[in-house]
């Protein structure tokens, strides 16, 4: 079992930044790899960026190529989101997710552990 907590979330004008963190309870964090998604109102929850068990691996939504950055400290059982250059278009809940197995998944059912997600709002 798997417990995660986001925060870092809040209101930043366009083109600021933010950075999402995501603490995961247990000892076997370093075995799961980390998702990040989003849902804004109306739409689906979507895919922004994973990262593989030991942090090798990395990849990103391409909406968020190149501005975004995801990382993880196994020593402190977290992952982290880093936001730059926001845009109004990246206002949702953004919630961490950790995945069974040592790739990066970008499919949102082979996530087994969700937290509870974190407002990130843009204004322009």
């Amino acid at each position: 079992q798997v417990q995660l907590v986001e925060s870092g979330g809040e209101l930043v004008q366009a083109g600021g930044s933010l950075r999402l963190s995501c603490a995961a309870s247990g000892r076997t964090f370093s075995s799961y790899a980390m998702g990040w998604f989003r849902q804004a109102p109306g739409k689906e929850r979507e895919f922004v960026a994973g990262i593989s068990r030991k942090g090798g691996i990395t990849s990103y939504a391409d909406s968020v190529k190149g501005r975004f950055t995801i990382s993880r400290d196994n020593a402190k059982n977290t992952v982290y989101l880093q936001m730059n250059s926001l845009k109004p278009e990246d206002t949702a809940v953004y919630y961490c997710a950790a995945a069974e197995g040592g790739s990066v998944y970008y499919t949102r059912t082979l996530y087994k552990y969700w937290g509870q997600g974190t407002q990130v709002t843009v204004s322009s």
